[in-house]
């Protein structure tokens, strides 16, 4: 990646039972691309409890990124969803792709019961309903693998020192046309991300709420 400092996009495996995954998918379309000075590195995390927070360790490790954009899929909504927090909780409703399938158990023994995003979600969204992108802040990211990968990150950020200077969210993806409805294009996924990355990168203070202003 040469002299650009960079930005890790992540992105799921298929999971059950289905053929493809849009958010990794859309991590493919971004790598190699440069926003705001910084080249994008697309990786992907397996569908599963505990091995999905070791392959994104080691991402962290090797590349030291100033940006950490976790994505993944989440069907039935109708927009790109800014995850505003992560729970320390897993709880699935469909066993992983290891066949595990926990039950109110913690992403991290003995660690905090939640942690927020230090993505500027606000300013992120105001840019992509600016971009004609449909989007929207969440309230949660679930307790499935994309919880479980969101509130690991947040927990390496907060508790690495080499990490200290390093932001990062989760953002959820529709499903593509054809994995049923709603959905959103690939080409839409790949161009709000692109178009909320290069915001987070600029942005230094999120926009705050105002009577009628983003919800």
């Amino acid at each position: 990646m040469g002299r650009f400092p960079t930005v890790l996009v992540t992105g799921f495996e298929p999971f059950g039972g289905q053929e493809v995954n849009p958010s990794w998918m859309a991590a493919q379309a971004l790598h190699g691309r440069t926003v705001a000075g910084h080249r994008l590195i697309g990786a992907q995390l397996p569908t599963a409890f505990g091995r999905s927070l070791e392959a994104l360790r080691d991402l962290l490790h090797r590349h030291h990124p100033a940006l950490v954009v976790c994505t993944g899929q989440a069907g039935r909504r109708t927009a790109l969803s800014l995850e505003r927090v992560a729970i320390n909780v897993n709880d699935a409703r469909i066993p992983d792709n290891d066949g595990a399938k926990p039950v109110d158990t913690p992403v991290v023994a003995g660690g905090p019961a939640a942690y927020f995003t230090s993505m500027p979600i606000k300013a992120m969204l105001a840019a992509l309903l600016a971009d004609g992108i449909n989007a929207e802040v969440s309230q949660t990211a679930g307790t499935f693998v994309c919880n479980h990968v969101f509130y690991g990150l947040m927990h390496e950020l907060e508790t690495r020192h080499d990490l200290r200077r390093t932001r990062g969210g989760l953002i959820h993806v529709p499903w593509l046309p054809a994995q049923g409805q709603p959905s959103m294009r690939l080409d839409e996924i790949v161009t709000g991300l692109r178009v909320a990355i290069g915001c987070a990168l600029v942005t230094v203070e999120d926009i705050r709420k105002e009577a009628g202003a983003l919800n």
